[in-house]
């Protein structure tokens, strides 16, 4: 760190991004995204007349996506934000939202911590239940901003949309932001809430199911008053913050809506299988609406099998923090790439029995 570093950044504890490593291939089960590539419809619409347009900054407003996103859930243009992947905007969020302070899980996503402390907000982090599931009552009437990821990560499990309402409706002074990241993974959104609740906003990425991680594209659902302070805050950090490529592939992505249905349904059918497999080998797996589970086995500690499998050519994510350091969270990829892994945690387990 250098002497011309403001003392108000450096004592943050960054946000630690899932490894991309290069040093040999590896089946890549460590960040979430999709195993499939983007439909044929991005790769057609990505072509050389859009290249060639680069030269030219990209529509600020964002306007042909926001209007297919808003056919596409059934809303109007001005309750659609778009942002530089869905972390721009829940930047944006605790920017705009969270004057009276901020109330998220202990074990959920890491940024909304880093994000907190980024801005100086005063946040109360809530424990997770014993089964690491969440607690609705915790956040009823909190008084401050709410932010839930549902499905949470990295456990993959799920909060009722009647538990999501009465959270909402016992903060009506305050913003609940609900990050449905995973949620075309089997899980049950709340923007048909949003139609009803003022104070609620629903942020969606285009990373895991629309396979689009590198295209850096998010947005949010929500009332017009609070999608408009969020382009508030764009317009005062970086109004250009999407650019060309990446709309149009955002675009082509939601006219090909069956080709990511299908992927995602291939996917649930890949998690069913690595959950049956690895509950035979003897572990404990969380109960997950997302593309990852997030599994332990009493047979060996997390950090060991963790290091162990990327040895052998397989990364998945591990956590230090004391909770969950048994824990491997490990993203659901091909059946091919399933398979493997299943066949590499059942050697490494065999030789680590022989070895005793």
């Amino acid at each position: 760190m250098s002497r011309f570093m403001n003392d108000k950044y450096a004592s943050l504890e960054e946000y630690v991004p899932g490894e991309q490593p290069t040093d040999m291939k590896y089946i890549k089960l460590n960040t979430n995204e999709s195993p499939f590539p983007p439909s044929p419809a991005v790769f057609k619409a990505v072509n050389d007349a859009e290249i060639g347009k680069l030269e030219l900054y990209p529509d600020p407003e964002c306007g042909s996506l926001t209007k297919k996103l808003a056919e596409t859930y059934g809303v109007e243009p001005e309750n659609i934000f778009i942002g530089n992947g869905s972390d721009e905007v829940l930047n944006f969020a605790f920017m705009a939202f969270c004057q009276n302070g901020a109330a998220f899980a202990d074990i959920t996503y890491g940024f909304y911590e880093v994000f907190a402390d980024l801005h100086g907000i005063d946040a109360k982090v809530i424990p997770l239940k014993e089964d690491f599931s969440i607690c609705p009552q915790d956040y009823m009437g909190i008084g401050r901003a709410v932010f839930i990821a549902n499905p949470n990560a990295p456990t993959g499990m799920q909060l009722s949309l009647e538990d999501i309402e009465a959270i909402v409706k016992s903060n009506p002074d305050n913003v609940v932001v609900v990050d449905e990241a995973y949620v075309d993974f089997g899980g049950n959104s709340a923007v048909e809430l949003t139609k009803k609740y003022d104070n609620l906003l629903v942020v969606m990425t285009y990373s895991k199911s629309r396979s689009l991680a590198g295209g850096r594209l998010g947005f949010s659902i929500g009332s017009k008053e609070i999608t408009t302070d969020l382009r508030k805050i764009k317009y005062s950090t970086n109004p250009y913050n999407i650019n060309r490529l990446t709309l149009v592939a955002g675009e082509a992505s939601l006219n090909d809506d069956k080709y990511y249905k299908d992927n995602c349904q291939k996917i649930i059918r890949n998690r069913e299988y690595t959950v049956k497999k690895l509950e035979a080998l003897g572990f404990e797996v969380l109960p997950s609406k997302a593309n990852f589970i997030f599994a332990r086995t009493d047979r060996m500690s997390g950090d060991m099998l963790y290091k162990k499998l990327k040895e052998n050519g397989i990364l998945v994510r591990h956590f230090t923090k004391e909770r969950i350091n048994d824990y491997l969270r490990i993203t659901i990829g091909t059946e091919e790439q399933m398979q493997a892994l299943v066949a590499m945690i059942k050697k490494i387990l065999e030789g680590e029995a022989e070895a005793r």
